[in-house]
């Protein structure tokens, strides 16, 4: 036998182990199967107009859109956190919504003491500044705060960038609080000692990433004051 003939036969024994493996991997079509297409085409919403008889069929749910810029966010405000978080590896937004909340309670509470101590360490030089000189102007006119917090309604990050290594997040709170202050006399001259007022504070948080101190100090405030 010539050497081309055995190399034919070779080649078609090759050829028909190959063909036998893709059929025992593959299977057979029996004539029933669905067209491939099938599995990733979009079925009609059956409460779209037009859908009737056997086309209505469920509706595909589709993914919610994420809104992004360049990899990043769209929201500005998530953004910012999201910055933040890059500066500041440990930044948990809960955490320090968290610690916010327990700031402003402490914070207002200390103010209407009038507890200079207590705020020196938890304020910017200006804010407590601003809040020295109010609580200066009650002291000479003799008159004093009772103070009760009640609670949080909403408390949110309003904005937050970074400025360079500086991180700052304003949070809005929406609090609630008893207040009033009396004069010399114990008369209330203002606010009211029985009824819960609610209110709406923003304030501004900032803290130096790199700095081995953890803690925020309040910057800048909008809102009232006990």
């Amino acid at each position: 036998m010539a050497s081309s003939e055995i190399l034919d036969i070779v080649l078609v024994v090759a050829a028909g182990i190959i063909l036998f493996r893709l059929y025992t991997v593959l299977g057979r079509r029996t004539g029933h199967e669905r067209p491939p297409q099938e599995n990733y085409r979009f079925q009609p919403n059956p409460d779209a107009p037009g859908a009737a008889g056997d086309e209505k069929v469920a509706a595909l749910p589709l993914p919610k859109r994420v809104e992004t810029i360049e990899g990043q966010p769209a929201d500005p405000v998530a953004r910012g956190v999201l910055d933040i978080k890059l500066a500041d590896r440990s930044f948990e937004t809960e955490r320090f919504l968290s610690g916010a909340r327990s700031a402003y309670e402490i914070i207002l509470t200390a103010f209407a003491k009038g507890d200079r101590a207590v705020l020196k360490p938890l304020l910017g030089s200006e804010v407590f500044a601003a809040f020295d000189h109010a609580i200066t102007a009650r002291e000479q006119a003799k008159e004093t705060v009772s103070f009760t917090f009640v609670g949080f309604k909403d408390t949110k990050i309003v904005e937050a960038t970074m400025k360079g290594r500086t991180a700052e997040a304003t949070v809005a709170f929406g609090a609630q609080f008893i207040s009033a202050t009396s004069n010399e006399a114990g008369s209330v001259v203002e606010g009211d000692a029985k009824s819960v007022r609610e209110v709406t504070d923003v304030w501004t948080f900032s803290r130096d990433t790199r700095a081995r101190d953890p803690n925020w100090a309040l910057v800048a405030t909008s809102g009232e004051l006990p």
